[in-house]
């Protein structure tokens, strides 16, 4: 394209020498434009030059450009040319050729502007003598570059003015070639060395701010902190050094500090922060040593995973999971304990909500619950009982395993709990279920004594094992609601085991189980009814969970309660629960009709006779002495002293037997007569006196 030059003659008439604008080989971008004035004293009027033809239309200015305009698009000519690459030998020589060619063919105009060119890149020298050389082109740009307008405005000639825009330009060629990219780097390693060493300083400043060691606040600070909001993070932190101090105590204690100022401040705090009250945090407190403390509380703020049961009567795990699965329910096989549970991961649909669920073929229930199943490990055509069966996870569970023979009978004593026992029993498709609503203490007269094979007893209970479900338990339980609960379970077990019939070919079993973490629920349950009835405890069956507390405190248990399980949340990922297995030995001490006054005198009885077998042989000799002495002697005084030193636990005491059942039936059937007879004539006499005030009334 051709680029015009259009050129005004200053005041003075100084003759201008002009340089056009020369095209690149790489894409004939106008590069630069360097006027520069030979013989002019001054410059009255800025030259319009045509410097901004290479630009878009709409980019170009209107009006005449001044000095600072053109050094800026000297500037970006050269930015542009730097950014391009440095052609080869050989495309510039084609791009000669193209470009001789070209030139030939245009107009003497052409011819003109060529020849100046040319002269002017002989004048400049050097290897850059080429018209299309890169170096020239630096040179050409940066004459503008080369000076300010008072340089311009003075005396001066031509080879002052090249050899200072060439010196710039070497200068600035110079700078850009000899830059080593090693020492950059270097610099750049040394400024962030610096910054991380101020950083480690500031460090190691505000380390030294804070106390080396903790310290237990004072009775003043913490006043002043119920006066205010709670700091949580602060809170958070004291937690965090109290555990660690208590973990390491004999050496990371503060002086003068015992062991229980820290576990008080401990209770408090934890008390605070996650919302516990004092009965049940100093429980958890005595339970677990603080760092597994810890873990149970973080893990009681997360929630279980959801499990499902496989309904065996109906499907198999495989083809459920398949199915699941297609209807995009992520999930996988519970564990290598369980051959039915599945474990959800992610669910696009509702798992409750399926056709599959509808239909029967699983069951929404934690992993815990699989547990007393499990152990209880019912067989087929027994005769079982569930004690409280609602809302039916563990009775379907039995009912699977039994495939539908025998029977079960289903209790609960919360009539609005039926509805939904009933219904999940008709959907998974149970059909050898009976369902009762009676009081679980008095089942036995209902159902019968030593009638069942097996007997599962989920007693109800604090429900301090699923705080993840339920957070209201962190406040609600107390000491009363706990010892309430463990009244209630002890006479519940009592009743579950004079129901166990144990000349039972398969069976004669009985597990007990909660969710609740209490010792005084658990092992203080089951240490009760081996002291009140002929069983004992044998393996549960399942491989994991932790024993049971053979000590706890100033409490000491039956040695057996190793056998028994617990399972905790940070250990086991599922709910807490407890899980004891007893096998009946005998039905006689099943029969008695009422507890409290039979079980006083066993009570008696097992203590005399403990104490009949501790006697010693010298007791025994001084006995016999004493037997002697009162046959030879009438003297009252020495029947005094005789019977003042004759210990009251040498007296013999009858064993108490228990009338058999005839009897017992016949005298309530005699005491029934008796109150129908004093009913009948209450009901005549009142007939007479009604009859007799009526008559003196009309008379």
């Amino acid at each position: 394209m051709k680029r015009g030059l259009l050129l005004e003659e200053t005041r003075s008439g100084g003759e201008l020498t002009e340089s056009a604008t020369r095209t690149t080989a790489a894409g004939g971008a106008v590069v630069g434009l360097v006027v520069r004035a030979v013989k002019a004293a001054t410059i009255d009027k800025v030259l319009h030059l045509d410097v901004f033809s290479f630009l878009p239309r709409r980019r170009q200015p209107a009006f005449p450009p001044t000095r600072a305009s053109l050094i800026s698009v000297a500037s970006m000519a050269i930015k542009g040319k730097k950014s391009q690459k440095k052609p080869n030998s050989k495309e510039i020589v084609s791009v000669k050729s193209k470009k001789k060619n070209d030139i030939l063919s245009e107009s003497d105009m052409e011819d003109e502007e060529l020849e100046q060119q040319q002269s002017i890149n002989s004048d400049e020298g050097g290897d850059s003598g080429s018209e299309l050389s890169l170096d020239g082109d630096d040179t050409y740009a940066r004459d503008v570059l080369g000076g300010n307008d008072d340089e311009v405005k003075g005396s001066g000639s031509d080879s002052e003015l090249d050899s200072g825009s060439d010196l710039e330009l070497d200068s600035g060629s110079d700078s850009d070639s000899d830059r080593d990219p090693q020492a950059e780097s270097a610099a750049i390693d040394k400024e962030s060395a610096i910054v991380q060493q101020e950083g480690q300083d500031e460090l190691q400043l505000n380390i030294k701010e804070q106390p080396d060691e903790f310290r237990l606040p004072t009775q003043e600070e913490l006043e002043e902190e119920a006066r205010g909001p709670p700091d949580l993070t602060g809170l958070q932190q004291r937690i965090k050094e109290i555990v660690r101090i208590l973990s390491n105590f004999s050496s990371l204690r503060q002086e003068g500090a015992t062991r229980k100022q820290y576990i008080e401040q401990l209770k408090l705090d934890l008390g605070s922060y996650y919302g516990y009250n004092e009965f049940l945090i100093s429980s958890f407190v005595e339970m677990f040593p603080p760092v597994e403390l810890m873990e149970l509380i973080e893990a009681f703020e997360k929630p279980r995973p959801i499990t499902l049961r496989t309904n065996t009567l109906k499907t198999r795990r495989r083809d459920l999971a398949g199915v699941l699965l297609n209807r995009g329910i992520n999930l996988d096989p519970l564990s290598k304990w369980s051959k039915v549970g599945l474990v959800v991961y992610d669910h696009q649909v509702p798992y409750g909500a399926t056709p599959e669920y509808m239909a029967g073929h699983y069951m929404v229930q934690s992993a815990s619950s699989f547990l007393p199943v499990m152990a209880l490990a019912p067989q087929e055509k027994e005769r079982i009982v569930d004690m409280a069966a609602s809302p039916g996870g563990k009775t379907t569970y039995i009912a699977a395993l039994m495939k539908n023979t025998g029977i079960i009978y289903a209790n609960e004593m919360k009539e609005k709990r039926l509805s939904k026992l009933t219904s999940n029993l008709q959907r998974l498709g149970v059909t050898n279920t009976v369902v009762c609503s009676y009081d679980g203490k008095e089942l036995p007269k209902v159902l019968g004594h030593n009638t069942a094979d097996r007997v599962l007893l989920d007693a109800p209970c604090s429900g301090t094992g699923v705080i993840s479900k339920d957070e209201s338990v962190k406040t609600s339980k107390n000491a009363i609601d706990v010892q309430n609960f463990s009244r209630l379970q002890k006479e519940l077990i009592l009743a579950s085991i004079d129901m166990v019939d144990a000349n039972s070919k398969s069976g004669g079993y009985v597990v007990y189980s909660t969710c609740s973490l209490m010792v005084i629920e658990n092992e203080d349950v089951i240490d009760y009814a081996l002291k009140k009835r002929d069983v004992k405890l044998v393996p549960c069956g399942l491989d994991f969970g932790r024993p049971g507390f053979v000590r706890f405190r100033e409490r000491r248990f039956h040695p057996s309660l190793e056998k028994t399980r617990r399972f905790y949340p940070h250990v086991h990922n599922m709910d807490g629960f407890f899980v004891a297995k007893l096998k009946k030995m005998s039905n006689s001490k099943g029969v008695p009709g009422t507890y409290s006054e039979v079980q006083e005198e066993e009570e008696e009885v097992e203590e005399g006779s403990e104490i009949m077998e501790e006697e010693i042989p010298q007791q025994k000799q001084k006995k016999e002495v004493l037997k002697k002495e009162k046959k030879n002697s009438n003297d009252a005084s020495l029947k005094r002293k005789k019977q003042e030193e004759k210990p009251a636990t040498f007296e013999k005491r009858k064993k108490y037997k228990p009338p058999p059942r005839e009897e017992i039936s016949k005298a309530r059937e005699e005491k029934r007569e008796a109150l129908r007879e004093a009913k009948k004539k209450t009901k005549s006499s009142t007939k007479k006196r009604l009859i007799k005030s009526f008559w003196a009334g009309l008379l």
